[in-house]
């Protein structure tokens, strides 16, 4: 079988800004999705500590899946990350 397990990173500052937002039906179950772009403190590409897609940011209850990863500013001091919240309906 395959058994799945999340394990914490770390903790980041980041800030959360919302881009779009759908409703869609997930398995019979109405699932609202709403884009977000997360801004956090660059680390060099290949660091352990570096969000990679398919990764999640976790806020209290609030869980984001990382969909990409890109530099914000030419010097490479911030990382964008766009990312989906999905709750169920």
């Amino acid at each position: 079988g395959h058994h799945e397990v999340w394990q914490p990173v770390g903790t980041l500052w980041a800030e959360v800004r919302a881009r779009t937002g759908r409703e869609t039906a997930q398995g019979g179950v109405a699932v609202s999705r709403m884009g977000v772009k997360i801004t956090v403190r660059a680390t060099p590409e290949g660091a352990p500590q570096r969000p990679t897609p398919e990764q999640r940011f976790r806020e209290g209850t609030r869980v984001f899946v990382i969909r990409a990863v890109a530099e914000s500013d030419a010097g490479g001091r911030y990382l964008i990350c766009f990312a989906d919240e999905e709750v169920a309906v």
